[in-house]
């Protein structure tokens, strides 16, 4: 077989050699260790939770190392593309802070000595590196039809190796003159790898995250070039990760059963194989058992719906380096106020058999970061979430941003911040209070605190009640209630000698803070007492004592 002949004769139009694309595209220039890595996403969708997950932990393995982040778009089924794809996982990940350092930072935007990065836009290299498989004879065109694909699905239904390999592989050896034959008659064709590979031989590597794996030896003939001369995905990403001199390749463990051919095509193309890190699912509790987060169950599997709650971008990012290395949260408490730029993912430490997911974790985690943050850190946030999700939020703040502000710094910037807010969307309720359009008056008392006691402190406290007070002096007045309504102003002393008084002076506060708020727990009631103003104080308190007298 002249294989040069047969390899001019497909690819007639190809006049570049594997050594031009070579020198196009060097070894990079990086210091010892440094990795380089990848997000190669498909234009047919949106970012799923998996897929940022992964992603950052991509991105924290090469800047860990002063390394290389790259997007490479993987459009070679044009049919299946979503305008305007690319554009919103590119801008889902900057909203976590994955930028890439080159590729496709745009939806037709490219930057980087290692261009094209659509894939659509490298046919001319994929053909290149065909055509010199062909030429040395470890690639071959392939002329079935789909009709004899099919009998040959049902002919292997039972067997334990499918696909084209051994007899099936009826092509594999045809003459020059015999596929000079199929290409006079006009016949489409597949280019297919004249796979080395044996029954009895094995494929062994060490995956970054789950050690070292042994399987069978890839033995069937892959499709490497489809019949319109686009690559397969097994050939593409070959060739690409080794011209774009990936050194670590992070993707799901659904990928595992392709490594044996994956590393036999970056061994018969002559490259060094990138290391392969296979990451577990993002796994979801449900009925007792586990399945994967579905994007089509589960909301909280788009990325999206993250900005739609509100949830700050720094709270889904520790979140997910809690699912990604159990050590974060140590590191964590030992770095409270350290970027997690710091944290050193470790990929040997990821879970195997998939990180649960769990919503409540994630709420925790992120009243733990809101909770740290100023309050006009916490006002700016909110303000352009409620801009963008909620409009009424966004009115309340612009009657005065600066009231606003001191809202939300209500117990916030102390040695123990409360932690009553997981997400920009639950201010709306927690400040419900503080605006007349808003509040919900409810007279539930807990405690001592009854209808009858309610009455007699605010019929007191109306009187008493003055804005000008320092906290010193504001308390004092709901101490000096105590005696002239039957309750001790000293908690010990109540605990004492309980049968002795009505209440002390914990139910006394209960009762103001149920009439001004409608509830029985909140923030410092004095700072809410000061910026709920006067007039609506007084008229709060008025309401409360008219609903306490008709119950009594």
């Amino acid at each position: 077989m002249n294989y040069k002949a047969l390899a001019q004769r497909l690819f007639p139009t190809i006049d570049k050699t594997p050594d031009y694309w070579e020198e196009k595209y060097p070894q990079r220039n990086l210091k010892e260790g440094a990795r380089v890595t990848r997000f190669a996403p498909s234009p047919t969708g949106f970012l799923h939770f998996g897929n940022l997950f992964t992603c950052l932990v991509s991105y924290k393995t090469a800047k860990d190392t002063n390394g290389v982040f790259y997007v490479r778009v993987e459009d070679t089924d044009q049919k299946r593309k979503v305008d305007g794809a690319i554009e919103v996982m590119l801008k889902g990940l900057s909203v976590y802070g994955i930028v890439p350092d080159e590729g496709v930072v745009g939806e037709n935007e490219q930057v980087g000595d290692y261009a094209p990065y659509y894939q659509s836009e490298r046919k001319e290299i994929y053909q290149t590196y065909a055509k010199s498989l062909v030429e040395q004879g470890l690639a071959y065109p392939c002329f079935m039809t789909p009709e004899e694909l099919d009998e040959i699905r049902a002919a292997q239904e039972n067997e334990s190796i499918k696909g084209i390999w051994g007899k099936w592989a009826k092509h594999r050896e045809l003459t020059l003159d015999e596929i000079e034959s199929h290409l006079a008659n006009g016949e489409a064709w597949t280019l297919r790898l004249k796979s080395p590979g044996t029954l009895d031989g094995k494929c062994r590597f060490d995956d970054l995250i789950r050690g070292k794996i042994e399987m069978p030896e890839n033995v069937q003939d892959v499709v490497i070039l489809k019949s319109d001369g686009i690559p397969t995905y097994h050939f593409a990403h070959a060739v690409d990760d080794h011209l774009m001199r990936t050194t670590h390749v992070m993707r799901g463990d659904e990928w595992i059963a392709s490594v044996p051919i994956h590393l036999q095509l970056f061994r018969v193309l002559g490259f060094k194989p990138p290391k392969y890190a296979h990451v577990a699912p993002i796994m979801k509790e449900e009925n007792g058992g586990k399945r994967k987060l579905s994007k089509r169950k589960d909301p909280e599997a788009k990325v999206t719906y993250y900005a739609e709650q509100g949830f700050p971008k720094e709270s889904v990012t520790e979140y997910i380096l809690t699912l990604a290395n159990s050590n974060f949260e140590d590191w964590r408490r030992m770095n409270k106020t350290e970027s997690i730029d710091k944290f050193p993912v470790n990929l040997k430490k990821m879970s195997v058999s998939g990180a649960l997911f769990d919503m409540v974790k994630l709420t925790d985690v992120s009243k733990n970061v809101i909770c740290q943050m100023s309050a006009d850190n916490v006002f700016s946030l909110s303000y352009e979430w409620a801009k963008e999700y909620c409009p009424e939020l966004a009115a309340l703040y612009e009657q005065d941003t600066e009231r606003a502000t001191a809202i939300l710094n209500i117990d916030r910037e102390n040695k123990k911040p409360r932690k009553d807010i997981a997400k920009w969307s639950d201010i709306p309720e927690y400040i419900s209070y503080m605006y007349d359009e808003t509040f919900v008056p409810c007279y539930e008392l807990t405690g001592n605190a009854t209808p009858e006691l309610a009455v007699k402190v605010l019929e007191k406290y109306i009187d008493a009640v003055n804005l000008d007070d320092d906290k010193d002096a504001w308390f004092g007045r709901m101490k000096d209630i105590c005696p002239l309504v039957g309750c001790t102003p000293n908690v010990k002393e109540y605990k004492q000698n309980p049968d002795d008084f009505a209440g002390h002076v914990g139910d006394v506060s209960t009762i103001i803070r149920v009439a001004l708020t409608g509830r029985t727990n909140t923030p410092d009631l004095y700072s809410i007492t000061a910026l709920l103003g006067e007039k609506t104080v007084k008229s709060r308190l008025e309401a409360a004592l008219n609903h306490y007298k008709e119950e009594v």
